[in-house]
C-alpha cells in the first residue's frame, strides 16, 4: 500500500488494499497504511473523506469490509498543532458553574477551529472566558465541545469545563437523552400539524459539499416536527426536535419534505418569483435582510454531570428572526 501526496493544502492519499487486507475493517487498513491513529481515521471516514474513485458517494462506515485490490482515495486535512488562543468574543452566558457552561450562540459564530476558520470561534471565546478549566477530551482543537450548531444557526449550547463533565455529557448525547428543540421558519407549511421525517443522511452523490437523504447508505436520522403557526401558503413556523444528531439534519429533512428553511443558501432554493409574489414586498424584504437561515435552537435540557439534577434552558428568538416573524404575521 503506497499512500501518495497530491494536494499541499490537504493531502489526497491513494491506498491500495493488499491481499492480506481481505475482509479487514477499513479503519484498521487505512490506519496501518497511512500511519495515523484509528481514532483519526475513523473521524475521516465518518466525515466523508474516504472514497472509491469512480464510485458514487463516499464510504462512511469505519467497519466497511475491504476487498483485495480496492483503491481508496483519502483526503487528510493538515492539522494545526498549536492550541487555539483565547479571544475576547462576546458570549451570552445563561448558566455557568465549575462543571458546565451554557451559552446562547449568535448566528455567524463557528463552533470550533477548522480549515477556513482558524480563529474567531466559540472555542476561542470559551478559552478566554473559562481559562484553563476547559476539558481537552474533545481534542485540542475542540476543548469542552460535545455538540455543535451550524455557523448560521443560533441558539443554546452546553460545553464541559472538566473531564468528568465532558464524559457525562458525551454519554447523554450518545444515549439521545439530551432534549433539544429548534424553531424553524420554513417555506410552505406541512399538510399535518405534526409528524416525523425519517431518512438516512449522508454526503450527496451530486455535490460533495452538501448532505442529502439517501436511499442507501448514510446514517439513520429522525426529526419530529410540530406546526406552531401557518403564514398562509407561503411559510410556517415549526418546532423541530431531534431524535438523532446528523450534520445539517433539520435543514436536510425539512428540504426533503418540501419545507426548506427560509434563508438557507444551501438547501432552501432562495427567493424564487413565486415566493416573492406570495410574501409581498415587506415579507420579501424581511427574508432578504436575514443574511442567515431561520433556524434557532431554543430549548436544551440535560442532567447536570455533578448533581444529576435535570437542567432545562430556553431562549427567545434573536431579533432578526422576530422581525421575520412579525413581517409574516402582518400578512396573514
Amino acid at each position: 500500500m503506497e499512500p501518495r501526496k497530491d494536494d499541499p493544502a490537504g493531502d489526497c492519499r491513494m491506498v491500495t488494499a493488499a491481499p492480506a487486507c481481505a475482509g479487514g475493517r477499513l479503519d484498521r487498513v487505512l490506519a496501518g497504511a497511512l500511519g495515523l491513529s484509528r481514532t483519526r481515521v475513523k473521524r475521516l471516514i465518518e466525515g466523508g473523506a474516504v472514497a472509491l474513485p469512480g464510485a458514487a458517494g463516499t464510504i462512511e462506515e469505519p467497519s466497511y469490509k475491504v476487498k483485495p485490490g480496492q483503491i481508496f482515495a483519502v483526503i487528510v486535512p493538515q492539522i494545526a498543532d498549536p492550541l487555539p488562543a483565547g479571544e475576547r468574543i462576546p458570549l451570552a452566558v445563561l448558566y455557568e458553574d465549575d462543571d458546565v457552561i451554557v451559552v446562547d450562540k449568535q448566528a455567524g459564530l463557528v463552533v470550533h477551529p477548522a480549515p477556513g476558520n482558524p480563529d474567531g470561534t466559540l472555542v476561542n471565546a470559551l478559552i478566554a472566558h473559562c481559562g484553563n478549566s476547559l476539558s481537552g477530551i474533545g481534542g485540542v482543537r475542540r476543548p469542552g465541545i460535545v455538540h455543535r450548531l451550524d455557523k448560521l444557526t443560533s441558539g443554546l449550547m452546553v460545553a464541559a469545563k472538566n473531564d468528568r463533565s465532558h464524559a457525562s455529557l458525551a454519554r447523554q448525547f450518545k444515549a439521545r437523552s439530551v432534549a433539544r428543540a429548534y424553531t424553524a421558519f420554513a417555506w410552505a407549511a406541512p399538510a399535518r400539524p405534526s409528524g416525523e421525517i425519517a431518512g438516512n443522511i449522508g454526503r450527496s452523490t451530486r455535490n460533495r459539499k452538501k448532505m442529502a437523504v439517501l436511499a442507501t447508505g448514510g446514517r439513520a436520522a429522525l426529526t419530529r416536527y410540530r406546526l406552531v403557526r401557518r403564514f398562509g401558503a407561503a411559510a410556517s413556523r415549526l418546532e423541530c426536535r431531534l431524535a438523532t444528531g446528523r450534520t445539517h439534519q433539520i435543514r436536510v429533512h425539512l428540504a426533503h419534505r418540501g419545507l426548506p428553511v427560509i434563508g438557507d443558501a444551501v438547501y432552501g432554493g432562495g427567493l424564487t418569483p413565486s415566493r416573492r409574489r406570495a410574501l409581498g414586498e415587506r415579507g420579501t424584504g424581511a427574508v432578504s435582510a436575514l443574511q442567515r437561515h431561520a433556524l434557532h435552537a431554543h430549548r436544551l435540557g440535560f442532567d447536570h454531570p455533578g448533581s444529576g439534577e435535570e437542567l432545562v434552558f430556553e431562549t427567545d428568538l434573536p431579533n432578526e428572526l422576530k422581525l421575520l416573524e412579525n413581517a409574516l404575521k402582518d400578512m396573514w
